[in-house]
């Protein structure tokens, strides 16, 4: 099968770009830092918020989401049902080409954990996990399974209600009409209960950022590349680590369906789908294989 075949875009419309194979040889033996964002998870059934086609979406931001009771019923209303169709997504062949694959470090900006259920190693969930809940008075971590198992003791009949709403890549659904819906606070002291997840508005833990830093820096001395895989670099979180190697003077390869911020940095820029590519370059790193 061809590389075309395996669903690499020959799109007429687009700037020339370098055969999927001249990409797949210049990643061969080098080592990696992986950074993913959304399109790595679409064909998992999650949407992503800018991809080709993506309708414009308006995430709540953490400032909005602290004003008060009203934002927090609006946001959970939408995530109680969001929650109960991400948490059934499985990881993709991308994800598990990647987990094969096994960078150095490999940061996501996606929250739904398909990466570590693939098996990677070592990651670095930027924005945190979307399984997870925290009190903002008591700082308790708790897990989402649990909430939303009172969630719907709290409101029956709720999901089965708005069973059309559509899932957005947050975990949270289109829905206007969150009025009833019933809120819980923690179980321990009775606090607002909010995803452990850094919303927009929020800073990234500095020990995650360092982290991911490190692992870029290391990059310069190995002959090694940054591959970001399914992200448009749109948020500073992602395209801090591109800008970094970058300046550097590290290999930066860029695989999107859809342009990115990091366009203009990138040593190889591809559009292709991540599922079709990691598979391919999984293979033609496989010494793992032998």
């Amino acid at each position: 099968m061809t590389l075309a075949g395996r669903g690499f875009e020959t799109v007429a419309e687009r700037p020339p770009q370098p055969a999927a194979t001249e990409v797949l040889d210049f990643l061969a033996d080098r080592p990696l830092v992986a950074l993913t964002g959304a399109g790595c998870s679409t064909d998992s059934g999650i949407p992503d918020y800018r991809g080709p086609g993506s309708p414009a979406r308006t995430p709540m931001t953490y400032q909005e989401f602290v004003s008060g009771p009203e934002a927090q019923q609006r946001y959970w209303a939408r995530s109680h049902l969001g929650w109960s169709r991400m948490r059934t997504a499985e990881p993709n062949a991308g994800h598990h080409a990647l987990a094969r694959i096994d960078p150095a470090l490999l940061v996501t900006q996606n929250v739904d954990g398909l990466h570590e259920r693939a098996g990677s190693r070592r990651v670095v969930a930027l924005h945190g996990r979307i399984a997870d809940v925290v009190c903002l008075a008591c700082r308790a971590v708790t897990a989402r399974s649990a909430l939303q198992q009172r969630l719907t003791e709290l409101n029956p009949g709720f999901a089965e209600r708005h069973l059309a709403a559509d899932v957005r890549p947050d975990g949270d659904v289109e829905l206007e009409d969150t009025s009833g819906f019933v809120v819980a606070g923690c179980q321990d002291c009775g606090g607002v209960l909010k995803p452990h997840v850094v919303f927009f508005g929020e800073n990234v833990p500095a020990d995650r950022v360092e982290r991911c830093y490190a692992a870029v820096d290391a990059l310069t001395g190995c002959d090694g590349a940054l591959l970001v895989a399914g992200s448009s670099l749109t948020v500073m979180s992602g395209f801090r680590f591109v800008r970094r190697a970058a300046k550097a003077g590290t290999p930066v390869v860029v695989v999107n369906r859809g342009e990115t911020r990091g366009d203009d940095l990138a040593t190889y820029r591809l559009h292709a789908g991540t599922s079709e590519f990691l598979t391919a370059l999984d293979l033609r790193r496989a010494p793992h294989a032998s």
